[in-house]
């Protein structure tokens, strides 16, 4: 009784379903991965845009809650010369 006859040799085929299901899922994944990225990309743009153009306006409740402080220009005009020192 030889070796071979008691032992069953290890198939060397491929599964290849297993192999279609494995890649399918990866393009999958790569997809929904994809998307997002694009969608993300967008989504800042768009807010970029938005603060860059002025477009978002501050709400009333933000409004009310930070009073406008006075821009650079504004508090120049208002302070006066700036002694100078030696």
């Amino acid at each position: 009784m030889s070796v071979r006859d008691n032992q069953s040799l290890p198939t060397r085929g491929f599964d290849w379903p297993g192999i279609a299901r494995i890649a399918i899922l990866q393009i999958l994944v790569l997809l929904g991965l994809t998307v997002a990225v694009v969608r993300y990309v967008s989504w800042s743009s768009e807010a970029a845009w938005e603060e860059f153009s002025g477009i978002s306006k501050p709400s009333a409740l933000e409004a009310k809650s930070h009073p406008r402080s006075p821009t650079r220009s504004e508090t120049v005009k208002r302070g006066g010369a700036c002694p100078r020192s030696a």
